[in-house]
């Protein structure tokens, strides 16, 4: 930046170029002395003295502005195909493979304006003006009197039509010439390879034959010489295939609804409590990590941060699905573009900018979006024939009708040839599975359910075995200390010191536990030496010179220490749904201690619905058999799995896999990401870490189970929709080719018109369109 706006001294004389004023951004062509300002060492050049007077006011404004301004933008800087997520580029055009309009990755939050709308718009109601007269003309001789006649001269009418039918052709039908010539040098044939030829072969036979009708057998020939031309078909096939263009891109804008929507949220502006206790109001892209923001009634939570002082409670519904405020006071943590309610609160900024959670679940919505579902590889292929085919069945059809048909047989041969090619639409088949998984994808970040990517999407819904783990799925995840016993004289306080700084090394929720209770208790802790942590079965050290031991009954059978002592109280200990954990010093059993986590308040309903969704509900955990088995019988889980270690889940789901059955694993800790990655569908709980929500192909943001019900609610209604969309899609190409191709006129003598077919293809893409757009409004099971 510096470099472009800075010279030395020397090179004051010197012609310069590529300067930039920092305040306006406009090119210095002419570096003056009495407009320039050194700040930093630098020195900076400047348009106008109104320029200089505001940079030397606030210089790191304009700094940080430029700044700012040179980095990429990533929302809207990129367009993509809907059909061909491959094709991508950093300016609005068409596909070269389909011909149809780019989208953005990431649609803006604020509605903009659409330029390529704007221009098909303007196409369509400039032609609207020019082809009526056109099709008045053309259909002036069923007119009762016909008027025009009396008027005008058939040849003199021929003229008008061909006049106002050249902008129709030459400007408004110009894009899809231009797409239908590109497909063609890019060995991509496409809907727009049909349409131009479709239109350029009525319009160039009607040019001909007004300009050179003597070519023409006489058969083509009317009493007064003249052929037969076309120019109202040419037109009106623009003019309707222009309004499809329209409705499909005033549809396809509302695909990205969702996304819009959760932009949104995101506030404009933040309130900032500065040092001295003074509030201001900053733009929210200035707020920085460890800022402390007030937050008022009634106002949106600017960024994801922790209250540090007052409660309210928040309506996170927009993120969560959940229509209950939740109550949040101090330590608790809240969410950038949810609703505050009735109180204030002051929170400290902890995730700004793309690192919020909101920012996080745009772009994973953009990218599920613009994944591919298996699906769609039966369309593709039928896609990639579709074109040759329907111009082999044109080509055909005008060979067959020119040989076989009544009189004017020529002419029967060109229309019908064109009907061919006007009628097929392979963008209502392309079309049919991306609409309806970028419909699908929002709605469910609407309702708190992340897809990651289409084909979980559609797997979901052919899940039979739902497997659960234990912690933090079934139960809230937030364990509690609840019980400690020591052999013999063993001292409590002592054993927990001990425990609880050997625990300090460890990341498991159990640890947590036990942490909180000696925080609670305010026991010092003591450093650890020769850490170690055995995978699925505890951990060990060494502290204050003892060798300790902390884990279940595998670690100690592992390590030769005798359980005896504790053997009865820790299986009535399970009996009773907690977990123990055995605690060794020096080899020897020295007392051990129970932690509870409570079930989830909705997970009890949440295992019934997914029973009647006729799913079988496995919990797969590494807890002890006993504890499992309590928990398990409560909640009515038709299969339990215990004592597994990490790296044994994953072969649990690889075996139940080999069973035939399609498997689902929901899970929110680091040991659940092989078996997220192993399963058909992870599920990954957005409450827990971020190793198992990368493995997961479905993140529910709240966290709880009713998320998995509402992700085989969505994953079944968009499946249902799309195979509507290619039902229609196979039948609408199926009947319509042959019809217009002349099949039904030699029983009911029955012929369709090019303008008929035009109608008919322009409405095939937009009622796929449409009836994805149904995916918004759908009830799902919550």
């Amino acid at each position: 930046m510096n470099s472009k706006n800075t010279l030395k001294e020397s090179d004051n004389k010197t012609k310069t170029y590529g300067i930039k004023d920092p305040v306006c951004g406009m090119d210095v062509s002419e570096p003056s002395e009495d407009r320039k300002f050194e700040y930093k060492g630098q020195t900076y050049f400047f348009c106008s003295t109104h320029c200089l007077d505001k940079f030397e006011k606030e210089p790191e404004k304009y700094l940080n502005k430029e700044k700012d301004e040179s980095k990429p933008v990533t929302s809207t800087g990129n367009y993509i195909c809907p059909m061909h997520p491959e094709v991508v580029q950093d300016h609005p055009g068409s596909c070269p493979i389909c011909g149809m309009a780019l989208e953005p990755v990431i649609a803006a939050a604020d509605t903009q304006e659409n330029q390529e709308l704007i221009a098909m718009t303007r196409r369509f109601w400039i032609c609207v003006v020019l082809t009526l007269p056109v099709f008045l003309i053309a259909m002036s001789d069923v007119i009762p009197g016909q008027p025009l006649q009396k008027i005008f001269a058939m040849k003199t009418l021929v003229w008008i039509e061909f006049i106002l039918s050249i902008p129709v052709i030459l400007w408004g039908a110009w894009p899809f010439f231009l797409r239908g010539w590109h497909s063609i040098l890019n060995k991509r044939l496409n809907m727009f390879t049909l349409i131009s030829i479709g239109i350029g072969v009525a319009f160039c036979y009607s040019v001909v034959a007004t300009l050179f009708p003597n070519i023409f057998p006489e058969s083509l020939r009317n009493e007064n010489g003249m052929v037969a031309v076309y120019f109202e078909a040419a037109a009106v096939i623009t003019t309707l295939v222009l309004l499809g263009q329209v409705l499909e891109l005033k549809a396809r804008n509302r695909t990205s609804d969702a996304i819009k929507s959760l932009l949104n949220l995101a506030p404009k502006k933040a309130r900032l409590t500065k040092n001295d206790g003074t509030e201001v109001e900053i733009e929210l892209e200035d707020v920085k990590p460890g800022d402390l923001l007030r937050v008022k009634p009634g106002e949106k939570v600017p960024v994801d941060g922790v209250v540090i002082e007052g409660r309210s409670s928040v309506d996170e519904s927009m993120i969560t699905g959940e229509p209950i405020p939740v109550k949040k006071s101090k330590d608790q943590k809240v969410t950038g573009g949810t609703i505050n309610g009735t109180g204030s609160f002051k929170m400290r900024a902890e995730h700004v900018g793309t690192d919020t959670l909101l920012a996080q679940i745009v772009q994973m919505v953009a990218e599920a979006q613009r994944s591919r579902a298996p699906i769609q590889h039966l369309a593709d292929v039928v896609a990639g024939w579709f074109v040759p085919i329907v111009i082999f069945i044109s080509i055909l059809t005008f060979i067959i009708w020119s040989l076989l048909g009544p009189e004017p047989a020529l002419a029967y041969a060109l229309v019908n040839s064109i009907a061919v090619l006007i009628i097929a639409c392979p963008c209502a088949l392309g079309l049919a599975t991306p609409v309806s998984i970028m419909v699908g994808t929002g709605r469910g970040a609407q309702i708190g359910v992340l897809i990651k990517n289409a084909e979980a999407l559609e797997t979901m819904e052919k899940v039979d075995v739902l497997v659960l783990d234990k912690t933090g799925t079934l139960t809230e995840g937030k364990p509690r200390l609840v019980k400690v016993e020591t052999v013999e004289d063993f001292d409590k306080e002592r054993l927990l010191r001990l425990v609880a700084s050997l625990e300090q090394n460890s990341e498991h929720p159990l640890a947590g536990a036990i942490l909180q209770y000696t925080e609670e208790q305010n026991i010092k802790l003591s450093t650890t030496e020769d850490f170690e942590s055995i995978t699925g079965q505890g951990i060990a050290g060494k502290i204050e010179g003892y060798k300790v031991s902390v884990g279940n009954r595998k670690l100690f059978e592992r390590l030769g220490i005798d359980t005896q002592a504790v053997n009865k109280s820790a299986e009535s200990l399970r009996s009773e749904g907690q977990t123990v954990m055995l605690t060794a010093i020096d080899g020897k059993i020295a007392g051990l201690l129970g932690i509870v986590d409570p079930i989830k308040e909705s997970t009890p309903e949440a295992i019934d619905k997914l029973h009647k969704e006729g799913l079988n509900v496995v919990m797969l955990t590494g807890d002890n058999r006993t504890t499992a088995d309590i928990v398990g019988r409560r909640l009515n889980i038709d299969k339990i799995i215990a004592e597994v270690s990490p790296d044994q889940k994953g072969d649990v789901i690889k075996q139940l896999k080999n069973d035939g059955k399609k498997i689902a694993m929901a899970g929110d800790g680091i040991n659940d990401a092989p078996a997220l990655a192993q399963a058909d569908v992870g599920i990954a709980m957005g409450t827990g870490t971020d190793v198992a929500i990368e493995s997961a192909g479905i993140t529910l943001i709240k966290g709880d189970l009713k998320g998995i019900v509402r992700a085989r609610s969505l994953s079944r209604a968009t499946m249902k929709n799309i195979r509507q969309n290619l039902f229609f899609a196979f039948v609408y190409n199926s009947l319509g080719v042959p019809i217009a191709a002349g099949i039904l006129y030699p029983i009911f003598g029955l012929l369709l018109s090019p303008m008929i077919a035009a109608t008919a293809m322009t409405f095939s893409s937009v009622s796929v369109v449409t009836n994805a757009l149904r995916l918004q409004k759908i009830k799902l099971e919550i």
